[in-house]
Order: structure tokens, then sequence, then C-alpha cells
């Protein structure tokens, strides 16, 4: 058995107050034939949207998406968590986090006023002070009056080389770049990695196993644009631009790509409006072909997960987990209030015995 954490949002619906009961729900995944246990709601905490945990698997991190926004780590404690801080994230409606162990930094995007926030942590992976560290503003905006009237940070990734770290800004159709100072444990402003298209729209970013090519979802465009990626400037040039999709849209809904991930020579995108995954083969010369759109039983496909071998899809607007096989087929689906993000559980890694407590092990680490 695989465990998953599952972030929600309240149970009205994206937008809609929280405080209503979401939470962080925790799911068994048989990585023998797909099947998903029945979910268990772990924690309340409001509008978890976006989960990420320690290597250690001992914390773990999610936001709350209101304005302004906050995130919480909690510790894992026989599979139950334990909220242990909530601290500002630095913006607005934080839809995005990643983890820097090495510098001990947790940088989270704020999509609605396009802040980076930077936040320290403990030795025990605990949110170590009561504010950011840094709050990095963007700067530009797009030609949709709607959408891209200022900066949106929706996405944060870390290069192949190590050296920077990018924010994908929908709002002004960028890839900025910060590099990392690990000894500092802080983020310096860097320019811009790469620019896209005006519209476009960028929203998550996959880099290829070699780090040679950059796939990024246009949410916008409704495309996926391919970006060859020179490793020693971490920049990106475009190389193809493509329909995240064949499949037509639904009468009432917009096609709007999500998630991409990368599956073997796959590339995978979930697209909302056309309810499906769609799946590109990536070729040696880093270019995509469209091979398939795997359609889905429920709508909006917010985040999915290759884990073990299947996929998992978070329907936000029906509520539910879908499991794909391989070949695109539905193997499983199960009713959970407004999913936003799949995480698989980390393995929990205990802390070294403290030779003179080795009894209870070193305080800092003790969960």
């Amino acid at each position: 058995m695989t465990m998953l954490w599952i972030g929600t949002y309240p149970s009205a619906g994206f937008g809609t107050p929280t405080g209503r009961g979401e939470g962080l729900w925790r799911v068994e995944l048989d990585a023998l034939d797909g099947m998903l246990g029945i979910p268990h709601q772990v924690v309340v905490t409001p509008a978890p949207s976006f989960v990420a945990t320690h290597p250690d698997g001992r914390t773990v991190y999610a936001v709350d998406e209101s304005s302004p926004g906050t995130v919480s780590s909690f510790a894992v404690r026989d599979g139950a968590l334990v909220t242990t801080a909530t601290v500002p994230s630095g913006g607005s409606a934080p839809c995005h986090l990643l983890l820097d162990a090495e510098a001990a930094l947790l940088y989270v995007a704020n999509y609605a006023d396009g802040v980076l926030g930077v936040l320290r942590l403990a030795a025990d992976g605990t949110l170590a002070d009561d504010e950011p560290a840094q709050r990095l503003p963007g700067d530009g905006h797009g030609p949709r009056a709607d959408r891209q009237e200022g900066p949106h940070a929706h996405y944060v990734v870390m290069t192949p080389s190590g050296a920077h770290v990018l924010v994908m800004d929908l709002g002004a159709d960028q890839v900025r770049r910060y590099a990392r100072d690990v000894a500092g444990r802080r983020l310096v402003p860097a320019g811009v990695a790469a620019t896209l298209p005006p519209g476009t729209g960028p929203r998550h970013l996959a880099f290829s196993p070699d780090g040679r090519f950059a796939y990024v979802t246009g949410e916008l465009d409704a495309a996926v644009h391919v970006l060859a990626w020179d490793a020693a400037t971490d920049t990106g040039t475009s190389v193809q631009v493509l329909p995240a999709t064949a499949a037509p849209a639904r009468p009432d809904a917009e096609v709007k790509p999500a998630h991409v991930l990368i599956d073997g020579d796959e590339v995978v995108v979930g697209v909302r409006g056309t309810e499906v995954l769609s799946r590109f083969t990536r070729h040696a010369d880093g270019l995509l072909t469209h091979r398939a759109d795997d359609a889905l039983p429920g709508r909006t496909p917010r985040d999915h997960e290759v884990v073990d071998g299947w996929t998992v899809v978070a329907e936000q607007d029906s509520s539910a987990l879908t499991v794909l096989d391989g070949d695109g087929g539905v193997v499983c689906t199960r009713s959970l209030p407004v999913p936003a993000c799949v995480v698989p559980v980390a393995p929990v890694v205990e802390p070294p015995v403290d030779p003179a407590d080795p009894v209870g092990g070193t305080a800092a680490g003790t969960v």
C-alpha cells in the first residue's frame, strides 16, 4: 500500500468562504491493482489547496489559499497530523509550495498578488519564524485584462542545476528566476528565465529527466510550450508550441491546462474544460507529439500524480479522486470533497539517537 495526502478547497468550492470543514485527507493506494481505500480526513484546516512534505516524512506543510494567506506545518504522529505552526505566506492566495531542504527554506507562490514568499524552517522541519524571511514581488502584466492585470505567481520549481528557483508568473507571461544563496538561506532576484508569448498564462512547468527541456502549460492559450533549456544560464528558449489537447471543450467551459508531469517517455497534462489527461510522446530531440486524450469520469482535473505506475487525478469540481492505468483506463473512483492536490506520503525517517538521551532521541527531532 502507498499512502497519499490530499489537499482540498472549501466544501462549497474554490473561492467560497473557508473554515467549513475542509482539510487534509489521507487515502491508501493499492500498488498491485490501483484501487483506492476509503479516504480519511486527518486534520481540519482552511483551504489547503496545496501540500508538501519534508523529506524525512515527519512534517507536512499546507497553504491556506485565502487573502491574506497563511502556511501551516504539521507533525506526523501515528498517521495523524498535529499543527505545529501557522505563519503568513507573504502574500494573498498561496497556491503552491516548494521545499528546499538543503537551505531549510519553504518557497510559497502567492497567486493573487504574485509574491514569492520565503519561509525559514527550524532544525526539526517546522516553520521557524512568525513572518516570512523574504517577500519577492513580481512585475508586469499581460493582454488578458480579466486574468493578467498584474503578476500572478502560480508554481515554484528548482532548476536541474540547483542554481536557481523559478516562478511561473501567469499574469506577466514570464518565468521568473531567483539565485539560491544556500549559505545565507535566501533568494536573490536574477531576472527572467523565459518570456512566453503574450496571453500564454504560464501555470506549471516540468523538466525532462536530462534537464535539457522544460514543458510549460499555458492556462490562457490552452497550449503546451516546449523550451530548450540552457543549464549554464538557466534560460529557456521556445522550440515548440502545440495545443494542450485534441478533445473538444464542454459547451459551458473554457479549455484550461493545469498540471504537467513527466511519465517515462510521455508528458502528461491535465486539461480542465475538456476533462482529460492529455498525453504527449516525448522524442529524443525534446519535441512532443500528441498521442491520446484519456477521458475522465469527473470534472476539473486540477492535479495528478503518477504513483506506482497508476495516475491519481484530483477532480476538483466532481469531488472525486480517479485512478487511471497505463493505458488511460479508469480503474477506481472515490468521493472526496473538492480535492485540489495529490502528494505521496514520504516514509518517516527517524532522527539519529542522541548519545546523551538514548531513549528519547534528539530533542529537536523528536515527534
